[in-house]
């Protein structure tokens, strides 16, 4: 039973019984019958306007309620003149005026985050309480590749991917660096903030790479013109002397088997090779800006292909090639490119050996090349290796081959990959 009805109750049953005995006590002295009468209805009338004074403080009250459960915080009260209510109302509109404050704050900081979180370079994977993926920044589709459906309402465990495998490890606070395609390096962190009493995982995916590569290209370089330096400095007088030593035929007139002239020679030729092998590490450093113009890649292709097929056809490789009718034109240094694709090329015929087939594969509307061969391919292992200085899966290589591609794709701007994609097929992938 509701208060207002218990209190029309009470007041009604009080006047009634009040009443009846009135009749009774005063049913023989008339005038103090109507003076109690009249003194009745005087208290019923006060009662009544009592009534009203208690239950409007209520009546808003639960107007003040209903605006609450609307979420609506604009709804306030005018004073009455009564200090009580007055009092009420004033605690009413104050509680109003906050909740609206801090409404107003909250959903600016909502809208700053979530901007925040949409134009991060970083990558942001939120996921609810049972790691579902419930949001993700575009930067993380992106690095992804995936599709949004793809990943919203998907327990993170079930999604395959590489960067996913290793995410699942991941405990809240720690953070594990990855490679993938041998270059491209990601740093995943996994954190972890508390929403209405519960615990909610978030992960950062922070692509490295170009720091890496950075850093990476200062240390080899410090090293390489240190190395360059110390065995000129060396060779040099070292070559010299052999030299004059070997013009002097006086030294040389009472030898009968050249024994020792051929072996100044030996030393001579091997400090030249010395040479050499630390020239090329020196191009590597010295690798200057790419002279960019127009080229037409289907020429470029052709005469790369002429090139190398005596190399193909001594281990019996084909090299296939179909040039499209209509030329393919990209921006790039013409030397660059050739030594790029000249040294993707050796390796595949490197790759397959004896017996095989070496292909290009240019697709214009994607402005992408493959260079397919059919060798024996890379493992998990290597891959994560690949592109990485002085790194070589030839017993004799020196890890410069591919190292200098790398730097002259990212001279360029492209965008490249080498991976094993079906069973014996390997592919070298450019995208212009």
């Amino acid at each position: 039973m509701k208060l207002r009805t218990k209190y029309i109750l009470f007041v009604t049953i009080l006047h009634l019984l009040t009443l009846g005995l009135t009749f009774f006590i005063f049913n023989e002295k008339r005038v103090y019958f109507i003076a109690s009468e009249v003194f009745i209805i005087i208290s019923l009338v006060i009662a009544i306007r009592l009534y009203g004074q208690l239950i409007r403080p209520i009546k808003m009250l639960l107007q003040g309620i209903e605006a609450l459960k609307d979420r609506d915080f604009n709804v306030k009260f005018l004073p009455t003149g009564k200090h009580e209510v007055d009092q009420l109302i004033n605690v009413y509109n104050q509680m109003i005026d906050q909740l609206r404050t801090e409404r107003t704050q909250q959903e600016e900081q909502h809208f700053f985050l979530e901007k925040l979180i949409y134009t991060s370079p970083t990558g942001i994977i939120i996921m609810d309480h049972d790691e579902q993926v419930q949001q993700i920044n575009p930067k993380a589709l992106q690095i992804l590749g995936m599709d949004e459906k793809e990943l919203i309402g998907n327990n993170i465990k079930e999604l395959q991917h590489p960067l996913f495998e290793q995410a699942k490890v991941l405990k809240a606070g720690e953070t594990i660096t990855v490679k993938l395609s041998g270059i491209t390096t990601y740093k995943l962190q996994k954190s972890h903030f508390i929403d209405r009493g519960f615990q909610r995982d978030f992960i950062m995916i922070e692509e490295l790479t170009a720091e890496i590569l950075a850093a990476e290209k200062n240390t080899y370089g410090k090293v390489i013109r240190m190395m360059a330096h110390e065995v000129n400095n060396t060779v040099g007088p070292v070559n010299s002397i052999i030299q004059s030593t070997l013009k002097s035929d006086e030294l040389w007139q009472n030898q009968i088997d050249n024994q020792l002239n051929n072996a100044l020679q030996v030393a001579f030729d091997r400090n030249q090779n010395l040479n050499h092998f630390m020239r090329n590490f020196a191009d590597l450093v010295k690798l200057p800006e790419a002279n960019k113009k127009q080229i037409d890649l289907n020429e470029l292709l052709d005469s790369i292909a002429h090139l190398m097929r005596v190399k193909a056809q001594d281990s019996n490789i084909k090299l296939v090639y179909q040039s499209p009718s209509q030329p393919f034109y990209i921006i790039a240094d013409v030397q660059q490119m050739e030594q790029a694709l000249i040294n993707i090329v050796k390796n595949a015929i490197e790759s397959i050996g004896n017996n095989g087939v070496v292909e290009f594969k240019l697709d214009t509307k994607k402005r992408q090349l493959m260079i397919l061969d059919n060798g024996k391919g890379i493992s998990i292992e290597e891959s994560l290796q690949l592109f990485t200085p002085f790194y070589s899966t030839k017993k004799d290589g020196q890890g410069i081959g591919l190292t200098l591609v790398r730097e002259i794709m990212l001279n360029h701007g492209y965008g490249f990959s080498l991976k094993t994609i079906a069973v014996r097929q390997t592919a070298f992938t450019i995208s212009f």
